[in-house]
């Protein structure tokens, strides 16, 4: 048999993982609660008509073949445009690379800038592809922690204690995957100075950055005047297109990045272009109508103060508020009862026993994800509810027992 490459071996992605013994169940004709995958039109939400249309023009007008590798010019004006008005920050189209993904775009910048035994800043909790590109490109993801307590926001005392002469860059996701968290504005201001004194760029994924309930997104590049960020965004969340896979990077910077943005774009190159008529249809998507935002915000506001209230209320468990996203990240506080051995076993008892799909905790950050487990908030509140109520009949039966399940 051939052997697949070493660096292969380490790749897990939790979030897809735990499909597959969900898949069994529904094999057998059990419904299972889907509470796993942030894809919001995987509910009962759906991609703006006018971008849909868009789609349908672009093809008839022609544009089926390749698309400029760094995406087309107009796309990224309409970028330039958004950047300006929402969050009065310059940049030219050509500081601006359009990708098919915000992973995609993480993949080539990790590619272009991380070398072996590099370390990388991630919030811990974190989305797991930081995690897994930074280790399969040989380099260190160094976890910092970000406090339950304070409502996820990052240890800024951590990161402090952690940032090495090896470090290549900090990291934030904002608001925050898999927590819901908010970054106040003085937090991400301490984050830029320390990456100021070290030399090194913010990496600031800002993909949910029209999604809060109960403040306003501060993007990262507003607030550092001389420190390089490097922005990812996309149309996946705010947008309702998840499936059409475009994305964009943005270099903010004073010549600070024109060696690993000149990689990034060279990169870039070599895999062609992103979706043609996607792109197209992005333009739409940015300069055309937005009512949907306030809608989906409305909508998932409501969805988050359900979840919230009615996890608080399951004896065994207890979570902070999310302020923006779509998911809540509980704390097991059962765990101590040595009921489980760890997040996992946990989320998959109550795949089997209640049939409800959640992620658990450790696929976030071994360190500072255990002990938890990530549910979205997307489904309606019908749904929310039955879920919820499954989760509370199975903990009530397990806490009853306190006996621990040997597969």
């Amino acid at each position: 048999m051939m052997k697949a490459s070493k660096r292969s071996q380490g790749v897990s992605y939790a979030i897809r993982d735990v499909i597959l013994p969900a898949k069994e169940l529904e094999k057998k004709g059990i419904e299972v609660l889907h509470l796993n995958i942030g894809d919001p039109n995987a509910y009962d939400f759906d991609t703006p008509q006018h971008i849909k249309d868009a789609l349908y023009d672009a093809a008839n007008k022609g544009y089926n073949g390749y698309a400029p590798s760094e995406g087309y010019l107009e796309l990224r004006q309409a970028i330039v445009e958004r950047e300006k008005k929402r969050n009065n920050v310059s940049y030219s189209p050509e500081d601006i690379c359009i990708t098919t993904g915000v992973t995609e775009g993480l993949q080539l910048l990790l590619n272009s800038s991380l070398d072996p035994n590099d370390e990388l800043l991630i919030p811990g909790p974190t989305y797991p592809q930081y995690t897994l590109l930074t280790r399969f490109n040989d380099a260190l993801p160094i976890p910092y922690r970000c406090i339950e307590e304070e409502g996820w926001q990052p240890d800024v005392d951590q990161i402090r204690k952690k940032i090495s002469n090896r470090a290549k860059g900090i990291v934030i996701i904002n608001p925050n995957n898999p927590t819901g968290a908010l970054y106040s504005r003085k937090v991400i201001q301490e984050i830029v100075n320390i990456a100021g004194e070290y030399q090194v760029p913010v990496i600031s994924d800002e993909i949910y950055d029209d999604l809060t309930f109960d403040g306003h997104q501060c993007a990262t590049a507003s607030l550092a005047k001389d420190v390089p960020v490097i922005t990812f965004n996309g149309f996946s969340k705010v947008y309702l297109m998840p499936g059409w896979r475009i994305g964009y990077t943005m270099f903010h910077h004073q010549g600070e990045l024109h060696e690993i943005q000149d990689a990034y774009m060279r990169i870039a190159r070599s895999r062609l272009c992103a979706s043609s008529v996607c792109q197209r249809a992005c333009i739409q998507a940015l300069r055309g109508p937005q009512d949907h935002i306030k809608q989906t915000n409305d909508k998932l506001r409501e969805r988050r103060d359900f979840s919230y209230k009615r996890l608080n209320e399951i004896e065994g468990l207890s979570t902070a508020k999310p302020d923006g996203a779509f998911y809540i990240f509980p704390k097991i506080d059962a765990m101590s009862e040595g009921i489980w051995h760890d997040d996992k076993e946990f989320v998959l008892d109550l795949l089997h026993e209640a049939h409800v799909l959640t992620v658990n905790g450790s696929g976030f950050c071994t360190t500072f994800g255990k002990g938890h487990f990530r549910a979205v908030i997307l489904p309606p509140l019908k749904t929310l509810e039955k879920a919820f109520d499954q989760v509370e009949q199975f903990m009530k039966k397990r806490l009853a027992k306190k006996v621990p399940i040997h597969r």
